[in-house]
């Protein structure tokens, strides 16, 4: 590891404050306090202690089993904390649901998609499920069906579109109703590299202009997309700070090691 540190849990976690002559980003801020949750004995999140401020691509990353999925499901009020809270612009996914999803679009692992509905068809349904009707519904499926070059899909089922144009239809979505907070789980995963590549280009356009939450297992992805990390194991956020400073480091794996940690 490079002598360059990463900032550790017991130290502030919210980002520095930008400079005066920083121009003002959109976007939602999340905040998790002492966040924990408990599956009968098993702890999946334990005293997590985390902000990711307006405009900020923060990415979570850790091995399989370290919390991650927990802590999107907090966010998104798929699960209520054991204790502790989680709050997106001061709002609880559990007492102010409506408006916390109202902020937010989510792009899961596995794509959640109607193979049996076309694409624009599709995109329709998930805006009217969000309250969007008539011309303003009309204008955002076609804008993100520009967005994400779907055009020469928008009329063909799902079930019978690559993985590739899939992974596109499900960023479709996610977008589709100009989030504050974007929430990507997985993004690229089974893609080829030219698709990794366009979906890579696709969240990097958007840094600075929403808050990103991006999960991900890829140590590349993480570097290139995210301006700060965290690193989950066991349950417990071991380290945050900018991401070439966490993940520049001779070998970075060490950082899911929680023992060498200690």
């Amino acid at each position: 590891m490079s002598s360059a540190r990463p900032q550790r849990t017991d130290a502030a976690l919210s980002a520095s404050e930008p400079e005066a002559d920083t121009p003002p980003r959109r976007g939602a801020r999340v905040e998790a306090r002492e966040l924990c949750r408990r599956f009968g004995r098993h702890v999946a999140l334990d005293g997590v202690s985390l902000a990711i401020e307006p405009g900020e691509t923060f990415g979570l990353l850790g091995a399989n089993g370290a919390g991650k999925t927990t802590f999107i499901r907090l966010v998104t009020g798929y699960l209520l904390p054991t204790s502790g809270r989680v709050a997106v612009d001061g709002l609880s996914p559990d007492t102010d649901a409506q408006a916390v999803h109202a902020r937010l679009g989510f792009v899961p692992e596995t794509s959640r998609l109607y193979p049996d509905l076309r694409v624009r068809s599709f995109l329709r349904f998930c805006g009217g499920v969000r309250g969007m009707r008539g011309e303003a519904l009309e204008e955002a499926v076609e804008r993100v069906i520009a967005r994400m070059a779907l055009r020469a899909v928008a009329d063909r089922l799902i079930g019978n579109l690559s993985k590739g144009y899939q992974q596109r239809v499900s960023l479709a979505q996610g977008f589709l109703h100009d989030p504050a907070l974007l929430i990507v789980d997985e993004p690229t995963s089974g893609l080829d590299p030219r698709q990794r590549a366009e979906v890579r280009s696709i969240l990097a356009e958007v840094r600075g202009r929403r808050t990103v939450l991006l999960c991900t297992h890829d140590l590349l992805e993480a570097r290139e997309l995210a301006q700060r990390v965290g690193i989950l194991s066991r349950g417990r956020l071991v380290a945050v700070g900018p991401a070439e400073e966490v993940l520049g480091g001779e070998n970075p794996l060490d950082l899911f090691r929680s023992e060498e940690l200690s």
